[in-house]
């Protein structure tokens, strides 16, 4: 492709059964620059500018394609068929009974073993008509009837669009089935505003009152208001202030591991804040915004140093977090939460925009 395209590719290398693996990068001319490739529909790279206007990649990666074909903690993958855990596996959808993948000790995580993320997308870049004037492209997939034990043949499409006028990441997810089925997407990036080194000076603000505590296999166990605890971010708190506190629940998931119920305020259709992550150094600020009721906030409490990122720099724990836009956890299991059942002639859709801008 022509260099001063705003969508450009080079080819990354080949899957086993031959499919080609292409990454598009995408540019908006404001100093926001997307990479993402088939494999997973994962970014690889998201160069955002700090207040002097020198960019950086402000998540974690993985050097090649091979390392990315290996076992990862979902290094900015898509997540599906079910964002986060179900417990045991196990669900009853319209009186029947279904397993999924065990991938997470007892229990399912992101779509079991091979959950979205491992999959093949198929990419379209989309002319600047077809995006309203932004940048844009299309991942398709088709997610068998029976795949990883979910039912219904699922076909999905997600867009990634940066703003032409801001510098805004989009993702618009939808999906339909033929069969009913249980729907859960969200995006595993590891974000590092500072890019590179902890995340543990970086302020975090989740505008929450209520999380989900879980038992020892991080399964959901209710409600629980954040009020006096090291769970109330609903003002900007330094992320290193409080996580080796000895509160029980930092104990059991080896500090944040949590979906937080967002109050979304008045704004009950359409996108409400979910969060607000500041690194004072560089100036960076990102907010996340979106249509789901909860967001999934992880210290990346697992990274132990055995993999090595893009930079060539060992990652470890703290050096990125995740904030997944999602429906709570084991859903499927708890009629109180909001649904994530899909049923044959209804569309799902859901978005969640990252906006970037400089303190």
């Amino acid at each position: 492709m022509h260099s001063s395209s705003p969508i450009t590719s080079r080819d990354l290398g080949r899957m086993p059964d031959g499919r080609a693996v292409t990454e598009y990068t995408l540019d908006n001319g404001r100093g926001l620059r997307l990479s993402t490739i088939n494999l997973g529909g994962i970014v690889t790279a998201l160069h955002v500018p700090d207040r002097h206007g020198q960019a950086a990649n402000v998540v974690l990666g993985l050097p090649t394609l091979a390392d990315y074909r290996k076992p990862h903690p979902h290094f900015g993958t898509i997540v599906g068929r079910f964002a986060n855990r179900i417990a045991a596996g196990r669900f009853t959808l319209e009186g029947t009974a279904h397993q999924v993948g065990l991938n997470d000790g007892v229990n399912s995580l992101h779509g079991g073993a091979k959950g979205f993320g491992t999959r093949y997308w198929d990419i379209v870049p989309l002319a600047a008509e077809d995006a309203g004037g932004d940048i844009a492209i299309e991942l398709r997939h088709t997610s068998a009837d029976g795949e990883e034990g979910y039912p219904g043949e699922l076909r999905l499409t997600v867009r990634y669009t940066l703003s032409a006028t801001a510098n805004t990441w989009r993702i618009d997810y939808s999906a339909l089935t033929d069969k009913p089925t249980v729907l859960n997407l969200s995006h595993h990036d590891y974000f590092n505003l500072a890019g590179s080194g902890s995340v543990m000076d970086h302020r975090l603000t989740l505008p929450a009152s209520r999380y989900c505590p879980v038992d020892a296999t991080l399964i959901p166990t209710g409600l629980a208001e954040v009020a006096a605890t090291p769970f109330d971010f609903r003002t900007p708190t330094r992320i290193g202030d409080r996580i080796r506190e000895g509160h029980e629940q930092l104990l059991l998931a080896h500090g944040y591991d949590h979906n937080w119920v967002l109050d979304r305020g008045n704004v009950q259709q359409g996108l409400a804040l979910a969060a607000r992550l500041e690194h004072e150094a560089s100036g960076r600020v990102m907010e996340v915004h979106t249509s789901e009721p909860g967001v999934q906030f992880y210290s990346g409490n697992f990274l132990d140093g055995s993999l090595f990122g893009s930079a060539g720099a060992s990652l470890r724990q703290g050096d990125g977090l995740c904030l997944e836009t999602q429906h709570f956890p084991d859903s499927p299991n708890r009629p109180e939460f909001p649904s994530t059942v899909l049923r044959p002639g209804e569309r799902f859709h859901s978005a969640t925009e990252h906006r970037f801008s400089v303190g």
